[in-house]
């Protein structure tokens, strides 16, 4: 990394506002902001949290379902102990079978919640790194379909890009309300944007590896 390119970070006020409160990562305000809209974390108790390290949204959602609730994240990182009574980590890759499985056992029913905050490693050749990036999502929302409650919501990390509009509309398909935002954390010139979804339709399809399952 660049000395300049550090030397922006720490002068972005979501960087610094995270440190001064705890948070584990900028990333943080860009849930909070996104709830502040859609208020899918209001009443949650039961959340899953896909691509969850470092951690900001653990700690955002951890605050949302209070003690009698609970928070799931899972990364291929184990995740630096937060000393969340709330939370508790799974490793592992969630396109693996039994990653599901895992999830299952944790939770006591289905989620009110499902998130997606997932990325690959950047390679640098945009085209692979967002095909990449919306693969990873898409089983995202397969995992919602298996585990989330009829009514519960998604949110969705989706890189920008040529894939973008195929797979806008396979969340069309599966819910009933869908929007798509870009919260005032996330970094000028980004090309993140997020698929906020609710309601899962009664005849919806998810996507599969080549095409629909």
């Amino acid at each position: 990394m660049s000395r300049r390119w550090l030397s922006e970070r720490r002068r972005e006020p979501y960087h610094r506002m995270a440190k001064r409160l705890g948070y584990r990562s900028r990333a943080a305000f860009k849930l909070k902001q996104l709830n502040e809209r859609f208020g899918f974390l209001n009443g949650a108790k039961y959340i899953l949290d896909l691509g969850a390290a470092p951690g900001g949204w653990l700690q955002v959602a951890s605050e949302a379902v209070g003690g009698d609730g609970l928070v799931v994240g899972v990364d291929l990182e184990q995740v630096t102990p937060l000393g969340l009574g709330n939370v508790k980590t799974l490793v592992g890759d969630v396109m693996d079978e039994e990653m599901l499985k895992q999830i299952r056992d944790v939770f006591p029913g289905h989620v009110d919640v499902v998130l997606s905050d997932m990325a690959p490693d950047i390679s640098g050749v945009w085209d692979v790194d967002q095909l990449r990036q919306i693969h990873l999502t898409r089983r995202a929302l397969r995992i919602a379909k298996e585990i989330l409650k009829p009514d519960g919501w998604v949110v969705l990390k989706v890189f920008q890009g040529s894939e973008y509009e195929r797979f806008l509309k396979e969340v069309r398909i599966m819910f009933e309300f869908v929007k798509v935002a870009k919260p005032r954390a996330s970094r000028k010139g980004s090309a993140e944007i997020f698929i906020v979804a609710q309601d899962l339709k009664s005849d919806r399809r998810v996507p599969g590896g080549l095409g629909w399952a």
